[in-house]
């Protein structure tokens, strides 16, 4: 028996090929994003060490116990007849208890991912809008942003949908109050 290779039958399905096929430079990260390729070069280190600050805290400070994966691909729901979502965010956090990224694939379903991070760097409208709708399409209960030039930290919570019903913005500096599974006050005070 002879294998017949697979012909997209669609864009969203081509431009899904094309995009699992891509060969990044050393660093860079490429993410299908509402149905555009976006590539982001390496981080600089202050947006490495507010992920570091952000996660001890997570990892410390928790009512539940949490895992923690930086840049791990997550396969989200798209709209409009685009493909699938790849969304790479910052830091995934979800309960040790559920175990999912051991033995994950390098894109995996987020299905019990508690709250995903960003801090906003070379697209910062990326993460503002368009990762924000992918996060609530995915029903990922918490958004953390982090967004460095408006100076503030945004709680996204309650996803309905393309977007999350309530928001928390507040400036660097000032405590953020993670609930359940997190229950705990985040301390921005470093991040100044």
């Amino acid at each position: 028996m002879t294998a017949v290779a697979h012909e997209p039958t669609t864009v969203a399905e081509g431009l899904l090929e094309i995009f699992l096929s891509l060969d990044t430079p050393e660093g860079f990260r490429a993410e299908l994003i509402e149905g555009e390729i976006v590539v982001t070069p390496p981080p600089d280190g202050d947006h490495e060490d507010y992920i570091n600050q952000i996660t001890k805290q997570v990892i410390r400070r928790s009512r539940t116990d949490m895992d923690f994966s930086g840049n791990k691909g997550l396969k989200l729901q798209s709209g409009g007849g685009c493909p699938r979502n790849h969304v790479i965010p910052d830091s995934t956090f979800a309960p040790s208890e559920l175990r999912l990224f051991r033995g994950a694939d390098s894109w995996m379903p987020c299905e019990g991912v508690a709250m995903v991070l960003e801090v906003t760097s070379s697209k910062p409208q990326t993460d503002r809008e368009a990762k924000r709708r992918c996060y609530a399409r995915g029903g990922i209960p918490l958004y953390l942003l982090i967004d460095l030039e408006a100076s503030s930290i945004t709680l996204f919570s309650d996803p309905e949908r393309d977007d999350y019903r309530q928001h928390c913005t507040l400036p660097l500096g000032k405590p953020v109050a993670l609930p359940e599974p997190f229950a705990f006050e985040l301390d921005t005070s470093d991040f100044l």
